[in-house]
């Protein structure tokens, strides 16, 4: 065998090794990500600590109604399989604002005695839930939803992955907390 047939063969094992250990590290690395069960929970903003909301015209904010309302809000709200306990609102909070979350779920955000909303008609569909009435403001990835039937305007700012449980529960204690009253649907 002759100095560059011996250089060749050795070669060739040296390139077949380099070529399986290459792929063994890809396969174990791809492996890694397809059955990795550590922990998920990447640090999206607003989902830990506490939420910044921006202030928005709410003058009956400190009615009567809203005053009520916001003592007497579940600490915690349903959303899909999931609880969402409540969140602190970072200063200054607006008033009559709660928020429910943690770190896995966008926010479910009320706002109680904003204005009469444009979007409320005589020919609006609003949905009866716990005989009270709600009108939607769809929105992209979540939706606003305004009980028009009550002394107060109160809006409800649920996630689309959060379900009817938030709606439900805040339905059943308005009902049980604030008189119902006529729809206005104009100014």
């Amino acid at each position: 065998m002759t100095q560059q047939e011996t250089k060749s063969a050795l070669s060739r094992p040296s390139l077949a090794a380099v070529g399986l250990a290459v792929l063994l590290v890809v396969g174990f690395a791809a492996l890694g990500l397809v059955l990795n069960t550590g922990d998920q929970t990447e640090d999206v903003p607003g989902r830990t600590g506490p939420l910044a909301l921006v202030s928005v015209d709410a003058p009956d904010a400190a009615s009567a109604p809203c005053t009520s309302l916001i003592t007497k809000l579940p600490a915690e709200l349903p959303s899909g399989k999931d609880v969402l306990p409540r969140r602190e609102l970072a200063s200054p909070a607006p008033p009559a604002t709660v928020a429910w979350g943690d770190a896995e779920h966008d926010p479910v955000v009320l706002r109680c005695g904003l204005p009469r909303p444009a979007e409320l008609s005589a020919t609006s569909q609003l949905r009866v839930i716990s005989d009270v009435q709600w009108l939607e403001l769809p929105g992209s990835g979540s939706s606003t939803w305004v009980i028009v039937d009550r002394g107060a305007y109160v809006a409800l700012t649920v996630p689309d992955e959060a379900g009817t449980g938030p709606l439900q529960d805040i339905s059943t204690t308005v009902r049980d907390l604030l008189p119902k009253q006529q729809v206005r649907t104009s100014p």
